[in-house]
């Protein structure tokens, strides 16, 4: 199952237990019936900001009793008793606990008796319950009445309370209660008249966000639908924040409210058939601990400032079902339209809509869940779309649902509160058999939102993503894997990473999901009214300034990396030389990369990455930093360098421990040790399969110019050397598939031997060595071959002077010249006149300046190496 529901809240277990025993009513009655007969009557009636969830229940006696569940510290609170048999259809307390507003309805059961006022379908209440005092009817009308208190602060005890109060005739009203202090008590001032505001007028749906205390509603304006939204703030004021239109049609709905507590009457088969409608917010991160610390705010939440509607019209054909969800915050909607699942099964449920965080899962029972991406809805791949099975018909409860914050979910008709999960172990297994190329795309991203969870199984991640490397056709497992993965590590540290790091390395996807038809509409951006902004609603007006005026996007892409890294390669084999300050900060950018690195392994890795000094990739590490500071930096407005400096190397460091991880993964699986394995032996299948893994991290990476950990390259040449023939190994080092590094050439020409197969493998490596490596190199292998090389480079370093030294006395007076050339014996062997050239050109004082420093290399080593070179040749 792609969701889990955790059990955060039972009325029953949590309620029932705490209840007072209640005496047996009959003779032959038990105290379990009567226990049974509470519970019947026991109910959830409302959640407040703080999480505190209010209950009712009928005593014995037929009394409407209110009680709260106080979620961080688990316990039960008795809040007052109406002594009277009535139906509660609305409940809130204040932050204080003092003041206590409620709503019921006359029965409409045959043969129970009225106890509102007459004429009266609801009475609305207000009683002071701390302490127990005064009883104000707010309200006694034949239509029904909401109730809700607002809460300015989760924790604050102010002496002034606001309530709405929420009509079945189309209006809400804001009361002003006014509370004063009498012996050491909080009791309401002046309750005889409490001012009040008329809020919102001629409305169709609302819904209430409890968590940031906001009002949405819709206005029906010439068949139009309007949705606005009001803001309480926390000095008691509010603000109408936007009005946009919507394109749905809401003609049939009648009246809706949405998040203002469950109405246990009203008729189920009407609920089914109406449109849903739900807005959803993803702007914090929260303490999952509790309930009351997800639904409280929390002094180390980010703004995210995502704002989606979910619609889905009424069910006219179950062959083939229809949703919308508008991306407020991306400027556009998208329509889906899926098959309804079996052909034999029927629709009997309305579609069910919740809020998961980074998803919105859309829920048909038995037919189909889809998990769709609300942060990067752009790609269709990024959503996860699963069809329905007998195993996802059980997932979520058929009663109706409530969407809290936090990814809470309500079920009213039992009382339970689940907290709902992407299920880590369900994906998993989804990913190991998923043969659509879309499908492993979405998985892997669902797993990947999961990062901080507990659980997290990156170790399973890597180990798929070392046996699919090769699996997916539209696009690069590796590279997405790596992009996805630094991006989702480094996303709660900052609001804002999400406009300026990519998500993806997927930049269009064009491929059909099967069993989804997809239709994308642009919409006006909505329009703030309130232009002093902070908070939620200033991070949702700079992605709509983004969207609006930024062409390109602002992600960040290697391009001026990659340009700045080949101009140094270049200068290096050029011998060209940037300033020195320039390229010890690069390479001291890279320090501190691979510094943060080494902090971050808590265990000893099997590879010994790290340990070579691979300049190339420590300039390319080093350059990444700086761009990628830079990038931040200039869009990043208000945040501090070290912070964003930090998040850097934290971004790149996890890029090479992927990397790494990833290595580790295959050679455990495989069992190979990397040191021990002789050269001279031939590699097995299991050593070509890591060869084969690097050889696609290594284009994976070239692809998006991202840097390796120092010592990849040893690593991989030294596995192609033992896995590859010769003239593929050569043909991988003519096209730069294999890097020849100081380290994997020096293991070269100590481990082997010189047999005749030998030979020509080193001396095949050796004459493709860079000049700076090749110096070094030559002298590790006692061999005539090596012995020729290092003669041949000697002897062109004396002739280059030496022709210059020819070209100067041919210009010059012959008296002046330093060397006389009638003074060489003229003799027929051509070594033996050569040779006298050399001596006389080392017996110079200039000769012997250049000389200075370089190893022992004279005419003598030159004429032996060039005997036995020959001998060789000749096979003497």
């Amino acid at each position: 199952m792609a969701l889990q529901l955790l059990a955060h809240f039972d009325v029953r277990e949590d309620v029932l237990p705490s209840l007072p025993a209640q005496p047996e009513t009959t003779a032959g009655g038990g105290g379990a019936d009567v226990l049974e007969t509470t519970y019947e009557s026991l109910r959830v009636l409302n959640i407040e900001r703080n999480g505190n969830i209010i209950y009712t229940y009928k005593d014995n006696k037929g009394n409407a009793v209110f009680g709260l569940y106080d979620c961080q510290a688990r316990q039960n609170e008795h809040l007052y008793t109406f002594e009277k048999d009535m139906q509660a259809i609305s409940c809130s307390v204040n932050s204080a606990r003092t003041v206590l507003a409620a709503s019921f309805i006359q029965y409409t059961k045959e043969g129970v008796r009225n106890e509102l006022h007459p004429g009266s379908k609801c009475l609305t209440l207000l009683v002071e319950i701390h302490p127990v005092n005064n009883v104000k009817v707010l309200k006694a009308v034949d239509s029904c009445i909401w109730v809700q208190f607002l809460y300015p602060h989760a924790e604050s005890h102010r002496l002034q309370n606001h309530l709405l109060l929420i009509s079945e005739e189309k209006y809400i009203e804001r009361f002003h209660i006014q509370m004063t202090r009498e012996d050491g008590n909080r009791v309401i001032r002046n309750s005889s008249h409490l001012p009040r505001d008329r809020i919102v007028e001629d409305f169709v749906w609302a819904q209430w966000d409890m968590s940031e205390q906001r009002l949405y509603y819709i206005e029906l304006k010439k068949s139009e639908s309007i949705l606005k939204c009001i803001q309480f703030w926390a000095d008691e004021s509010f603000d109408l924040m936007f009005e946009m239109p919507l394109d749905i049609s809401l003609s049939d709905l009648g009246f809706k409210l949405v998040n203002f507590g469950y109405d246990y009457r009203q008729d189920q088969e009407k609920f089914r058939s109406q449109p849903s409608l739900c807005i959803f917010t993803n702007h914090t991160e929260v303490n999952r601990l509790s309930l009351g610390s997800t639904l409280s705010p929390n002094k180390h939440t980010k703004t995210r400032g995502s704002l989606c509607v979910c619609y889905s019209p009424k069910i006219e054909s179950w062959k083939e079902i229809t949703y919308s969800v508008f991306y407020l915050h991306k400027g556009y909607r998208k329509t889906f339209t899926a098959a309804a699942g079996s052909a034999d099964s029927h629709v009997t449920e309305g579609i069910t809509f919740l809020n998961l965080g980074y998803f919105v899962a859309v829920y048909l029972p038995g037919h189909f869940l889809h998990l769709l991406n609300t942060h990067h809805p752009d790609l269709i791949c990024h959503s996860l779309f699963l069809t329905g099975s007998n195993k996802m018909a059980a997932v979520l409860p058929l009663s109706p649902l409530q969407s809290l914050p936090g990814s809470l979910i309500l079920d009213w008709h039992s009382g339970k509160v689940y907290r709902a999960t992407l299920d880590q172990s369900y994906l998993m297994s989804f990913l190991w058999n998923a043969r659509l190329d879309c499908e492993k795309m979405a998985a892997l991203h669902c797993v990947l939102s999961c990062g901080r969870d507990p659980g997290f199984p990156e170790g399973q991640i890597l180990q798929w993503i070392s046996e699919q490397a090769s699996a997916c056709h539209s696009f690069d497992l590796i590279q997405e894997f790596l992009t996805a993965s630094s991006y989702w590590s480094v996303y709660p540290e900052l609001a804002d990473v999400d406009m300026l790091l990519p998500y993806s390395s997927v930049l269009t996807w064009d491929t059909e999901i099967p069993g989804i038809t997809l239709v994308k509409e642009e919409l006006p951006l909505p329009l703030l009214k309130v232009y002093n902004l902070k908070g939620y609603w200033a991070k949702l007006s700079s992605k709509l300034e983004y969207i609006k005026y930024t062409k390109p996007h602002l992600h960040y892409h290697n391009s001026v990396v990659r340009r700045e890294w080949h101009n140094l390669l270049s200068e290096e084999k050029t011998g060209k030389r940037r300033s020195t300050m320039y390229v010890r900060n690069i390479l001291d950018s890279a320090v501190k990369v691979i510094s943060n690195m080494e902090k971050r392994i808590l265990e000893p890795r099997l590879l010994p990455l790290l340990q070579e000094e691979d300049r190339h990739q420590r300039l390319l590490m080093g350059l990444m930093v700086s761009e990628l500071r830079d990038h931040l930096l200039r869009h990043l407005q208000g945040v501090e360098k070290k912070k964003v400096e930090q998040l850097v190397l934290d971004y790149i460091s996890k890029l090479l421990d992927l990397v790494w991880c990833m290595l580790e993964t295959a050679w455990r699986k495989h069992s190979v040790h990397p040191w021990l394995f002789h050269l001279n032996d031939r590699g097995s299948a299991a050593d070509f399969e890591v060869f084969h893994l690097m050889t696609r991290i290594l284009d994976a990476t070239n692809s998006l110019c991202f840097p390796l950990p120092p010592g990849f390259h040893s690593l991989h040449t030294i596995l192609g050397v033992h896995c590859l023939p010769l003239y593929n190994l050569l043909h991988y080092i003519d096209n730069g598939v294999l890097l020849l590094t100081e380290t994997a050439v020096t293991r070269l020409m100590k481990d082997l031997d010189n047999s005749e197969k030998n030979e020509k493998l080193k001396f095949s490596v050796i004459v493709r060595l860079p000049p700076l490596i090749g110096q070094k190199i030559f002298r590790l292998w006692d061999h005539p071959m090596s012995s020729n090389i290092i003669s041949r480079n000697h002897v062109a370093r004396l002739l280059r002077g030496y022709k210059k030294e020819v070209n100067l006395c041919e210009a010059q007076t012959p008296r002046n010249c330093m060397i006389d050339k009638s003074s060489f014996p003229v003799e027929f062997l051509p070594l033996n006149y050569f040779i006298e050239i050399l001596t006389g050109l080392e017996s110079s004082n200039q000769a012997l300046s250049d000389l200075e420093g370089r190893d022992n290399v004279d005419a003598e080593f030159v004429e032996e190496a060039a005997l036995k070179h020959t001998t060789v040749l000749l096979g003497l």
